[in-house]
């Protein structure tokens, strides 16, 4: 038997863990950014519909939120306290928040092979809902978000929304 014959079932049995490990990590970051991108989703349906009342589970305690416009707000308290304030005090006057298609990129962060958060970020429009009147389109922005791992349960860590502009 020709000597390089024996190592032929070591090299395929490698080559065979090899892309098991990929195939997993692969089906592990799907995954997560299925879990990221639902949970993001649910985020923002709560904001277009102003419920205050659970706003706060998508964030964790020391969420910072950088705003190009409007500055910084720290901590899942003041992040209600904002919202409450700004944007849901007026139940006649209301901003409606749509992702831009095809804009939206998961980024997946490992430590040692193991996933313990993701960016998610892309750009998104906003539309002004006045009662009474037809929704009109106000502007375009982008957003970065830092979704971590904590306990388990994903939540909103830094949040970042710049670029503000009218929307063309």
């Amino acid at each position: 038997m020709n000597p390089k014959n024996h190592f032929l079932p070591l090299f395929i049995f490698l080559l065979l863990l090899i892309f098991s490990g990929v195939a997993q990590a692969q089906n592990t970051e799907e995954k997560v950014a299925q879990t990221i991108l639902k949970k993001d989703s649910l985020f923002w349906d709560t904001y277009n519909r102003c419920d205050t009342t659970n706003y706060n589970q998508f964030f964790s305690d020391d969420v910072e939120f950088y705003h190009d416009k409007g500055g910084i707000t720290k901590g899942v308290e003041s992040m209600a306290m904002s919202i409450k304030k700004n944007l849901c005090s007026n139940s006649d006057f209301r901003i409606r928040r749509e992702e831009v298609t095809g804009t939206v990129k998961f980024f997946p962060l490992q430590n040692n092979g193991v996933i313990y958060g993701a960016i998610l970020s892309g750009e998104h429009l906003f539309y002004i809902l006045e009662k009474g009147k037809e929704a009109r389109l106000d502007g375009k922005a982008r957003f970065t978000h830092l979704w971590l791992l904590k306990d388990n349960n994903w939540k909103m860590s830094r949040i970042l929304s710049y670029d503000h502009g009218p929307a063309k």
